[in-house]
């Protein structure tokens, strides 16, 4: 039967309860029974409700008997009219969750050489087929799979089955569907189809890293593998690619270093990559005509071709990615792989709604897939198979390719119970991991109290929000461009700036505390999205000199260095990174997005200036307190003049001011009695003291930031 024979409409919406819907433009025999079946046995089904809605005569029915999932139903009414019971609402129901539950760790495909296990989870689904064709071939066989417990669908074929190509075909609601594994780990190019490999082939061993003791210890470096190496004068030879990120020991045009190796001697401690997970919007077969950030996922376990050396061989871009993470980790960085479980490229195409449809999404109170990501689907993590599938995934992308830490796009989207359960799984595997998210509040059908936003911080306890009042307290406000935050001389955000910099735990105790602990506080004024800093300094200040504007840029990027939390820095930012004017450039060309080096290399003084703060960030664990109660113990506001701000740290192994003045002019203050070696001031930074002042008064430079260490 196809959907256009159907006289009505009939759906299964609770794990007793059928509604149907009889078109009103039956004008006679109106149906006031129903019934149901599955073969020569007819159940009368009770009418509960019957209403008008819009275009159809609802009747809302219960049937005392049970439903069995895999079967085919027809519901019949009194005048022999029939159609197909259909699978509604019922997958988004509790008893359904429960019923079909499945906490197995073998779904997907599972290589052996004489022998590969595939498993599916369609409890819905009244067929399932294991579609397989042999590399190199346009034949495929079709291989029948037999319904199990939890409904999840199994077949096992003997032989050797390596690089054979695979899917799913479904029928759900009298319809076939060809869907790609949902937990695939290989694919052919553009994720077109599954591929079976042998991921020993692939191993690599993990390299052991320097301790992390505290994610406050962590400096993260956002980039893009793409935009890292791909200009000309990056010295990198594998351009964008797994393997130019991968390079070692490369120089720019200037002889000093470039893309790993740079890295590496700025002190960063953690590389950030935007998604390497499969994604759409670039075609591997031609990756140099498109450009894309990555945040279109298709399959969330297997690597994105586009940034492998030959996107045709499924092998080559496990191999490749697994060989840049090795090279990183040798590198003594650690990596933070940016996911996006919060939405798919395409709702309608995706496996989850081919699969298993309406499960996988949230709906909002109409019925219809909700738009809280802004893309068109929410991901329905509080599902237990949606969560299940986000913490196999997780854990898949820590054993098998070694990932350090993750970076949760528009964590609001997700539950609290997810991401609590991965910190779990991420413990267990190792006891580092650094998770961070976007906590915003997003409008998407999930109750407050179980959103994973900044607001419900308190039952996150380990893991760290990006910090957007930091953001625009210190810069200014994102979405109004020339807005001006502390940094860039508003001296009305000065109580605001004296927070933020403190870990926003309630530091002067009125009541601003986002965050119990500054770990859960990721600090930026910049970062992929919206407008670099440098180009929100040229809308703020469209006829200051370059010099003036730089300072400003200095003095933001050296508040987020030193601020109690987890600081964050977009790759460039060092040297004032610019897109052009460009504020969301997920699809812009390589002269927009590109890592320019030359620029680093005219802006060197400002590189060595960023790495001199890191240096001593690193250096004096003041700057890094690991608690709330530390950073209240530890910390005193000197009290200075507005817009001025003043702290000490007074700990036994060294004693540290750090003065900050926004303003264009010289400021007079007074500091602590005593001989101070000055670590950092508006030209210089670095562990070496460039000369010694007294305490008393004295004067601080204009747009600045100045550390004294008791001598």
């Amino acid at each position: 039967m196809i959907a256009a024979e159907r006289s009505f409409l009939a759906y299964l919406d609770e794990m007793n309860i059928i509604t149907i819907l009889l078109p009103r433009t039956i004008q006679e025999r109106i149906s006031s029974s129903f019934y149901i079946t599955d073969g020569p046995m007819f159940h009368s089904l009770i009418v509960k409700e019957q209403l008008l809605i819009e275009d159809y005569h609802k009747f809302v029915c219960e049937f005392s008997g049970e439903i069995y999932f895999g079967r085919s139903y027809w519901i019949v009414d009194e005048y022999g009219r029939k159609t197909d019971l259909q699978m509604g609402a019922v997958i988004r129901t509790e008893a359904f969750d429960q019923k079909f539950y499945y906490p197995g760790n073998d779904l997907g495909a599972v290589y052996h050489p004489e022998e590969t296990c595939f498993k599916v989870w369609a409890p819905t689904a009244s067929q399932v087929k294991l579609k397989l064709r042999p590399p190199d071939s346009v034949y495929s066989e079709i291989i029948k799979m037999k319904r199990g417990e939890f409904g999840v669908w199994s077949v096992s074929v003997k032989g050797d089955y390596e690089l054979y190509q695979y899917s799913f075909l479904v029928q759900i609601n009298q319809e076939w569907r060809d869907a790609v594994d949902p937990y695939v780990k290989a694919v052919t190019v553009n994720g077109e189809s599954g591929v079976i490999v042998d991921l020993a082939k692939t191993d690599r061993p993990k390299l052991p890293l320097p301790s992390l003791k505290n994610p406050v210890d962590a400096v993260i470096y956002e980039t893009h593998i793409r935009d890292f190496t791909i200009h000309q004068d990056s010295g990198v030879q594998n351009k964008g690619l797994y393997l130019g990120a991968a390079e070692r020991n490369t120089i720019g045009r200037d002889g000093r270093p470039t893309g790993l190796s740079y890295v590496k001697d700025m002190g960063i401690t953690h590389l950030q990559l935007l998604p390497f997970h499969d994604f759409a919007g670039v075609d591997e077969t031609a990756w140099q005509k498109q450009y894309n950030w990555g945040y279109n996922p298709l399959h969330f376990n297997a690597p994105e071709g586009s940034y492998s050396t030959d996107p045709t061989n499924p092998y080559s871009r496990i191999r490749e990615l697994k060989q840049m993470i090795d090279q990183i980790h040798q590198s003594g960085l650690r990596v933070i792989m940016d996911v996006v479980y919060n939405h798919v490229f395409i709702r309608e195409e995706s496996p989850f709604e081919k699969i298993v449809p309406g499960y996988y999404f949230r709906h909002d109170e109409q019925g219809l897939p909700s738009n809280g990501t802004g893309v068109g689907n929410d991901i329905a993590s509080e599902r237990r198979m949606v969560r299940k599938f986000i913490v196999d995934s997780i854990r898949f992308w820590m054993e098998e390719y070694h990932i350090d830490g993750f970076r949760f796009d528009l964590m609001g989207i997700l539950d609290v119970e997810t991401l609590n359960q991965i910190r779990a799984v991420c413990d267990s595997i190792s006891n580092d991991v650094i998770i961070i998210g976007e906590g915003w509040e997003l409008d998407t059908p999930l109750p407050q109290d179980q959103k994973a936003t900044i607001a419900n911080q308190d039952k996150l306890a380990s893991i760290a929000h990006f910090n957007d009042k930091f953001r625009d307290l210190i810069k200014g406000n994102t979405f109004e461009l020339s807005a001006k935050g502390y940094a860039l001389g508003n001296g009305q955000s000065r109580d605001g700036a004296l927070e933020v910099l403190t870990g926003s735990i309630g530091f002067t105790g009125k009541g601003n505390r986002v965050f119990n602990c500054p770990s859960q506080s990721v600090n930026y004024v910049e970062c992929h999205d919206n407008h670099t800093l440098w180009d929100k300094l040229l809308a703020c200040f469209p006829s200051m000199e370059d010099n003036i504007r730089q300072k400003y840029h200095r003095l933001a990027t050296g508040l987020v260095i030193l601020a109690q939390g987890i600081p964050f820095l977009h790759s460039g930012q060092e040297f004032f990174r610019t897109k052009y004017g460009e504020g969301n450039s997920y699809c812009s060309p390589d002269r927009v997005n590109q890592l320019d080096w030359d620029r680093k290399a005219k802006f060197i003084s400002n590189v060595e200036y960023v790495k001199g703060l890191i240096q001593i960030r690193k250096a004096y664990s003041c700057f890094r307190l690991p608690s709330a109660d530390r950073i209240q113990k530890l910390i005193t506001d000197l009290s200075m003049p507005d817009p001025l701000l003043g702290l000490l740290y007074s700990e036994k192994e060294a004693e540290v001011i750090l003065l900050v003045n926004p303003q264009s002019k010289k400021q007079e203050v007074s500091v602590p009695a005593g001989d101070w070696l000055v670590l950092a001031d508006p030209v210089s930074a670095g562990l070496t003291p460039k000369r010694t002042v007294s305490g008393g008064e004295m004067v601080i430079e204009p747009i600045s930031l100045n550390i004294f260490l008791k001598k």
